[in-house]
């Protein structure tokens, strides 16, 4: 058994709660969309996001009805965004499944992002707390400024690091600073006390998005995409800005070229691997969770040891050490 698969069986009662929350709140009457989102859910992924509204809420108190509404919302909310970017994307696989953009085609795949997106909404008024559904409306608007500033790096050839960790701060670790800010105000603790957790979530969001990019420098088929598919979107991640900014530089602007032409072809994005691999990409993007995880350990210094901050602990490693 993995370190996440630890982690959920600690709060097993919780999750299923919640999960038959979002059943119930994405249930229709129209067959048609009945069918996408229960076949969509067969697959729910790693649940990360919930999993920490729910550690939130035991860091500071017991978790409520509240706790579980504001976990499904933001469960329903980051789903959609997934079906959308899947549409942008024009991907075909995710968790090794057909999208739906894939299975049904994107009109429909956009509706139902829709509909994931007014349930979420939803979820959050039952919580009856208007700094949740605050959080969930300025989280919408923060994953879509991430998304649209990817497209702006990839459109305008950033490569830079700066306009990289800008980019996955609004598109990933946004949500991980919410899920802890939703948990802990679902169960009453005022800003000042939960800010340090909630910055901790933010590191650890940050690392989350790190590792995925890292994978597409390496095939494995439990990921469900194929290897380079960053790159034949135009998406320069960590590792090859690395490799750019440390290579020699008859060689970095050969790969500068490169990029700036686009429509990279196969032999192209092996070269492009290869490359970041070489001049120590990879390294150097653990070495820089490894960083972030040393700064959020500090964080959670100022708060008394117990079984959920160790199990916070825990999920950091696990997001640095996962394989899909």
């Amino acid at each position: 058994m993995d370190r996440l698969a630890k982690i959920q069986q600690r709060i097993e009662p919780e999750l299923a709660k919640m999960n038959a929350i979002i059943r119930e709140s994405l249930s229709s009457d129209n067959e048609l969309m009945d069918t996408v989102v229960s076949n969509y859910l067969l697959t729910k992924g790693k649940q990360i996001r919930p999993i920490m509204v729910i550690l939130s809420a035991k860091f500071f108190g017991d978790v409520n009805q509240h706790v579980l509404h504001a976990g499904a919302a933001l469960e329903m909310l980051h789903n959609a965004s997934l079906i959308h970017d899947d549409v942008v994307d024009e991907t075909a696989l995710r968790r090794g499944n057909a999208t739906v953009n894939n299975q049904w085609g994107n009109h429909i795949a956009v509706l139902v992002g829709d509909y994931f997106v007014a349930n979420a909404l939803a979820a959050g008024i039952r919580t009856g707390n208007l700094s949740i559904i605050s959080s969930l409306s300025d989280l919408g608007k923060e994953l879509s400024i991430g998304e649209v500033e990817q497209i702006c790096n990839v459109r305008d050839h950033h490569l830079d690091e700066s306009h990289y960790f800008s980019m996955i701060r609004k598109k990933t670790a946004s949500l991980f600073r919410n899920c802890v800010k939703m948990g802990a105000e679902a169960v009453g603790v005022d800003r000042k006390k939960y800010e340090p957790l909630a910055q901790y979530a933010e590191l650890l969001g940050m690392c989350f998005q790190i590792r995925d990019d890292i994978f597409d420098y390496f095939s494995n088929p439990l990921i469900g995409k194929p290897t380079g598919n960053d790159l034949r979107e135009g998406k320069v991640t960590l590792p090859l800005l690395h490799a750019i900014h440390t290579a020699p530089e008859p060689i970095s602007q050969s790969v500068k070229e490169m990029l700036m032409k686009g429509d990279l072809n196969e032999k192209e994005i092996g070269i492009l691997i290869d490359f970041a691999k070489e001049y120590d990409g990879i390294e150097y993007a653990f070495s820089k969770m490894r960083e972030m995880q040393s700064e959020a350990e500090k964080l959670l210094e100022i708060y008394p040891d117990s079984e959920w901050k160790e199990t916070f602990l825990q999920l950091f490693d696990y997001i640095i050490s996962r394989d899909k």
